[in-house]
C-alpha cells in the first residue's frame, strides 16, 4: 500500500514539475512591486468596493503601459499590490498609477482679477496655464467619462510635434460643440475664447478656438487636440491616463521595491549552487554514517525535492528569495526524520538478543513517530504564523517552509520506509547486516557509552553559562542597538553593485556633506554597497547614486526599496505580534503534549535562542528586516525540534521507570538523543554553510542567522532546556513539600 502511494505521488509530482512552471517573485526575475493604499475623500469612502473599482482602473493603465505578465491583487480592505516584471523605473510607474486622472474641460472666464498685492481674489477657482497666467475657470462642462478614445500622435507635416487627440462619444460630442461654440462668440485673442483642459487640478492645455469655428456652432465632429511641449513618453502617458479613466478614490504609495534582473539571476544561480553543493555534502555525510540506509535516504531526499517543487507549482505559489532559501533549508531539515528513525533502529538492534535488521527498522519507525510528529508540528506552527501574520516575501517563506515540512514527512515516513523495508528483505542484505548501517551503534554513541558522562550532575553550571550568553547578547542590544531595516522603520534602501570595493565610511561622510547625515551605509558582499536613508526626492536619489559612483569607480543600482512610515510601523508591530504568538503557540502545544515543566523549559530555551540571535546581529551591526524575521522564526522552530526530541525520550523513559530520579532520566535521555542531534545538525550545517559561502549578499545574512541559530539551538536544547526542566521540577517539588508541612 505504501509503495503504491509513493509511486502515485511521485508520478503526479513528476508530471506537475514538467508541465507547470513555478512562478518566480520579482526579487528573483527582476522588476518593480508597488503597494498602493486607497484614501477616503469627502464624498467617497475607501471601502472594499471602491478599492476593487480602483484596481480595475489601474489594470487598464498597466495594460496600456505594455508590461508583460503584470499582477494586481487586493490585500485587505484598502491595499493593492502591483507587480510589474521588467520595469526598472519605479518612480515613473508609481506616478502613472498614483495619479487620480481627474480630467475636466472648462470654459475660460478670463484672466484672474487680483488684489493690490497681486494675488487672486478669494472664492474664485484660479489655475495657471502653461505660461503661468492665472485663468478664471467656469464649472466643468465635460469630464473624462465623456471621452471615447485618446491617442498620442506626431505631427510631421505641421511641425507641431507630439500631441494627444481626443474623441468624444455620446453626450460628449454635443457638450464639446456647445463648449467650443460659446467660446467662439468671443473675439480672437480674448482669454474667454480659450477652453481649459485640466488634469488633476493642473491646466495641461488651454487652446484658442480656431477662427473658422462659428459662434454657437462649435466643433461638431466631437474631436479635439491637446497640444503642448510634449515628448513621446509624456504624450503616451497622457493618452493612457485619459483612456484608463479616473480613479474612484486617491491612492498613496506605501511600499515600493525594485530589483534588477542581474541581482535576481545571481540569487537563483547562487541558490542553485548552494542546493547542489549542500545536498551533495549532506548526502555523502548520511551515506558515510548510515551506509545503505543513507543511500536510500538520499534517494528519498531527491524525491522530497521533486514533491515539494511540484506542490509549489500546483498551488500557484510565488517563489521569492526567502522562499528559495526556505526550500534549500528544508532539504537539511528533511534529513532529520530519517536520522531519528535510523538512530532508533540502531538502539533496537543493539538491545535485542537476536537482532534482525527488518524488525529493528520496523521498531525504529514505530518508536520515532512520536518525536517526528511533535517536532514537525512545531515547525508547521511557525510556518503557519508566517503565512497568517507576515506579508510579502516573508509570507512566501512560510508557504515554502510548510510545504517542505509536509514533503519531508512523506519522503521519510513513506518513501524511505518503502525503500528500506524492500532492501533489508533481500537475501544479500540479510546475510550482511553491517551493510545497512543499522547493525552498528555509530562513533558518537560508542564514545558516549564508553565514557558515560554525567552532564546533568550540576545543571546550574549550564544555566550560568546560558545566563552569561544572554547578558552578552543583551549588552549588544543595549549598547549597539538593533538596526531595523527599512521594512520596519520606513525609508529608502538603495543597493549598488560597484566596480571596485568602496569604503562605507567615506561614502557615509560624502553623503553627510551632501545633506544626508542620517544615511546608513554598509558593505554588501565583495563589491556591493547598501544605503539606507529617509525617503528621498528624485534629486537626492541622483545625488546618492553620483556619490557612490564617484567613490567606487562606477556603480549600478540593483535594488531600490521604499517603505512608507505608516507601513513600517505596521510591519514592526506585526513582527512583534508574530514572535509573541509563536512563543505562546509553542507553549500551548508543548504543554498539551508534555508536562508543563518540560513544555516551559522548551519555551525558555527557544526564547534564549531568539535573544542571542538578535544580540549577535546587534553586535555585528546587521539589519533586522523581514528576511531576518523569517530566519528567527525558523530558528525558533528548529530549537523546539531538538527540545521536543529530547523531552519525547524523557517522557518515554519516565513511563518505563517512574521511580528513577528525574536528573538521571534526563541525563540518560540526553546521551541517547545526542547522536541524532549531532547528525541532524551536521546535515543542516552543510546546507547553511553552502548558502553562506555561495549565496552571495542576497542570502548571506539569512544563512548567517540560521547558522548562529543552529549552533545556539543545538546547545540550548541539551544544556539549557534540560537544566531548566530540572530546576523547575526541583522548585515544584520543594514547594509541594513546604505546602504539606505547613
Amino acid at each position: 500500500m505504501r509503495a503504491l502511494l509513493a509511486l502515485a505521488v511521485l508520478a503526479v509530482s513528476l508530471y506537475v514539475a514538467v508541465a507547470v512552471p513555478v512562478r518566480l517573485g520579482l526579487d528573483l526575475r527582476g522588476g518593480t512591486q508597488i503597494v498602493l493604499e486607497t484614501r477616503s475623500t469627502a464624498t467617497t469612502d475607501a471601502d472594499r468596493e471602491a478599492t476593487d473599482r480602483t484596481l480595475e482602473v489601474l489594470r487598464g493603465r498597466i495594460d496600456a503601459l505594455g508590461v508583460a505578465e503584470p499582477s494586481l491583487v487586493r490585500s485587505g480592505e484598502r491595499r493593492i499590490i502591483v507587480e510589474l516584471p521588467g520595469v526598472q523605473d519605479p518612480e515613473r510607474a508609481a506616478d502613472v498609477l498614483g495619479r487620480t486622472a481627474q480630467l475636466t474641460f472648462h470654459p475660460v472666464l478670463g484672466t484672474a482679477r487680483t488684489t493690490a498685492g497681486g494675488t487672486p481674489v478669494a472664492r474664485e477657482r484660479v489655475l495657471p496655464d502653461a505660461s503661468g497666467t492665472a485663468l478664471r475657470l467656469g464649472p466643468a462642462a465635460l469630464t473624462g467619462e465623456h471621452v471615447e478614445e485618446a491617442a498620442a500622435r506626431f505631427d510631421q507635416q505641421g511641425g507641431a510635434g507630439w500631441h494627444v487627440t481626443v474623441d468624444f462619444a455620446g453626450a460628449g460630442r454635443a457638450g464639446w460643440a456647445r463648449l467650443t461654440g460659446e467660446a467662439a462668440c468671443h473675439p480672437a485673442g480674448a482669454p474667454a475664447r480659450r477652453v481649459a483642459i485640466v488634469l488633476d487640478d493642473k491646466v495641461i492645455s488651454s487652446p484658442q478656438v480656431d477662427p473658422s469655428v462659428g459662434c454657437a456652432t462649435g466643433i461638431r465632429d466631437g474631436a479635439t487636440r491637446i497640444t503642448g511641449s510634449f515628448g513621446a513618453a509624456e504624450a503616451r502617458e497622457l493618452s493612457l491616463l485619459i483612456n484608463g479613466g479616473a480613479l474612484p478614490v486617491p491612492v498613496e504609495t506605501v511600499e515600493q521595491r525594485t530589483v534588477g534582473p542581474t541581482l535576481g539571476a545571481e540569487a537563483i544561480t547562487a541558490s542553485a549552487w548552494a542546493a547542489v553543493v549542500g545536498t551533495a555534502l549532506t548526502a555523502v555525510f548520511i551515506m558515510v554514517v548510515y551506509r545503505l540506509m543513507g543511500v536510500l535516504a538520499t534517494v528519498a531526499l531527491l524525491c522530497y525535492g521533486l514533491v515539494s517543487y511540484a506542490a509549489l507549482a500546483a498551488l500557484g505559489a510565488t517563489l521569492t528569495l526567502p522562499g528559495l532559501a526556505g526550500f534549500v533549508l528544508a532539504i537539511g531539515m528533511a534529513v532529520d526524520a530519517n536520522v531519528l528513525v535510523f538512530e532508533r533502529a540502531r538502539e533496537e538492534y543493539a538491545a535485542r538478543r537476536r537482532p534482525s535488521t527488518r524488525s529493528a527498522l520496523s521498531a525504529g519507525f514505530r518508536n520515532a513517530f512520536s518525536a517526528i510528529a511533535d517536532s514537525n508540528v512545531t515547525t508547521l506552527i511557525a510556518a503557519g504564523l508566517l503565512f497568517f501574520l507576515a506579508s510579502g516575501p516573508v509570507r512566501g517563506f512560510g508557504v515554502t517552509l510548510g510545504i517542505g515540512v509536509l514533503a519531508s514527512l512523506f519522503s521519510a515516513l513513506v518513501v524511505t520506509r518503502v525503500l528500506a523495508e524492500y532492501a533489508v528483505g533481500r537475501a544479500p542484505v540479510h546475510r550482511r547486516p553491517g551493510l545497512t548501517g543499522i547493525a552498528t551503534t555509530g562513533a558518537v554513541r560508542e564514545r558516549l557509552t564508553r565514557r558515560d558522562p554525567r552532564l546533568m550532575r550540576r545543571p546550574r553550571r549550564w544555566l550560568a553559562l546560558s545566563a552569561t550568553a544572554l547578558v552578552l547578547a543583551g549588552s549588544g542590544i543595549a549598547l549597539r542597538g538593533v538596526q531595523f531595516g527599512v521594512e520596519f522603520t520606513g525609508g529608502r534602501l538603495l543597493e549598488y553593485a560597484t566596480t571596485a570595493p568602496a569604503d562605507p565610511d567615506r561614502v557615509r561622510s560624502a553623503l553627510a556633506d551632501a545633506g544626508l547625515p542620517r544615511a546608513v551605509v554598509q558593505a554588501s558582499g565583495d563589491s556591493g554597497l547598501t544605503v539606507r536613508t529617509d525617503p528621498l526626492t528624485r534629486d537626492e536619489e541622483a545625488e546618492v547614486t553620483r556619490v557612490v559612483h564617484d567613490l567606487a569607480g562606477g556603480a549600478e543600482q540593483v535594488r531600490d526599496e521604499l517603505i512608507g512610515p505608516s507601513l513600517g510601523a505596521e510591519l514592526r508591530r506585526g513582527a512583534l505580534i508574530a514572535l509573541a504568538v509563536a512563543l505562546g503557540a509553542q507553549l500551548v502545544y508543548l504543554a498539551a503534549r508534555f508536562r508543563w515543566v518540560l513544555g516551559s523549559a522548551a519555551v525558555v530555551a527557544l526564547a534564549h535562542d531568539a535573544v542571542i540571535l538578535v544580540g549577535v546581529f546587534a553586535w555585528l551591526g546587521k539589519p533586522v528586516d523581514g528576511v531576518f524575521l523569517a530566519a528567527l522564526l525558523t530558528v525558533i522552530g528548529y530549537s523546539v525540534n531538538d527540545s521536543v526530541v529530547l523531552f519525547d525520550r524523557v517522557r518515554e523513559l519516565v513511563r518505563k521507570a517512574p521511580e528513577v530520579p528525574l536528573a538521571d532520566t534526563v541525563n540518560r535521555a540526553v546521551l541517547q538523543t545526542l547522536p541524532r542531534t549531532v547528525n541532524t545538525g551536521m546535515g543542516a550545517a552543510f546546507i547553511l554553510t553552502a548558502l553562506a559561502v555561495l549565496g552571495g549578499s542576497s542570502l548571506g545574512d539569512f544563512a548567517l542567522a540560521l547558522l548562529v541559530g543552529l549552533a545556539v539551538g543545538t546547545y540550548s536544547s541539551v544544556l539549557t532546556a534540560a537544566p531548566v526542566a530540572l530546576e523547575l521540577d526541583r522548585r515544584t517539588r520543594t514547594g509541594a513539600v513546604r505546602r504539606r508541612r505547613s
